[in-house]
C-alpha cells in the first residue's frame, strides 16, 4: 500500500470516528459544532482585522495627527479623544459577540445533559433496569455535550483574553502616538 492510500484510509477512519462521536452526543453536539465554527470564524476575522486593517487605519490617523498637531488651539484633544473612541469601538465591540458565543457553550452542554438524561429515563420507563446498554447510551449522550461545551468554553475564554490583550495593546500604542506636543 502506498503512503497516499494509507493516508486516505486513515483520513476516512478519522472522519468515521468523528461522525460516530458527534452522533453519540446527539443533536446538541451538532449545535455546539456550529457555534464552534461561528466562534473561530469571528476569532480569525478579528486577528486579520487587528494585524492587517487596523494598522493601516492607525497609520492614517497618525499622519493626520502630525498635520493637526502643529496648528494652534486646544481642539486637537477633542479630535484625539474621538479617534481613540473610534479605535476602541473598532477593536473591542466585535469581541462582544465572541463573548456571547463562549457563554452559550456551557449552556448547550447542559442542554445535552438534559436531553441525554431524558433518553435514560425513557429507557427506564420502557424497559425498567433490564436494558443497561440503552441506559449507557443515554448517559453517554448526556456526558459528551457537557464535556464538549466545557472544553469549548475554556478554549474560548483563553482566546478571547488573548484578543482583548492584542486590542488593548494596539489602542495604547495608538494613544501614545497621538500625544499633543
Amino acid at each position: 500500500m502506498t503512503d497516499l492510500a494509507a493516508f486516505r484510509l486513515s483520513l476516512a477512519d478519522s472522519a468515521h470516528a468523528l461522525l460516530d462521536f458527534m452522533a453519540a452526543g446527539g443533536l446538541v453536539m451538532w449545535a455546539l459544532a456550529a457555534l464552534c465554527v461561528l466562534y473561530w470564524t469571528l476569532v480569525f476575522e478579528r486577528l486579520w482585522f487587528m494585524r492587517r486593517v487596523f494598522p493601516r487605519w492607525a497609520a492614517e490617523r497618525r499622519r493626520r495627527w502630525d498635520q493637526l498637531n502643529h496648528l494652534a488651539g486646544t481642539w486637537q484633544r477633542s479630535v484625539r479623544r474621538c479617534w481613540l473612541a473610534e479605535a476602541r469601538q473598532q477593536l473591542a465591540a466585535p469581541l462582544r459577540l465572541g463573548k456571547a458565543v463562549v457563554a452559550l457553550y456551557p449552556l448547550f452542554g447542559l442542554l445535552g445533559t438534559v436531553s441525554g438524561m431524558i433518553a435514560v429515563f425513557d429507557v427506564l420507563a420502557l424497559n425498567g433496569t433490564g436494558n443497561p446498554r440503552g441506559m449507557a447510551a443515554g448517559v453517554w449522550q448526556a456526558t459528551l455535550p457537557t464535556m464538549a461545551g466545557m472544553v469549548l468554553a475554556i478554549t474560548g475564554l483563553f482566546s478571547l483574553a488573548r484578543l482583548e490583550r492584542i486590542a488593548n495593546h494596539a489602542l495604547e500604542r495608538l494613544a501614545d502616538q497621538l500625544r499633543h506636543d
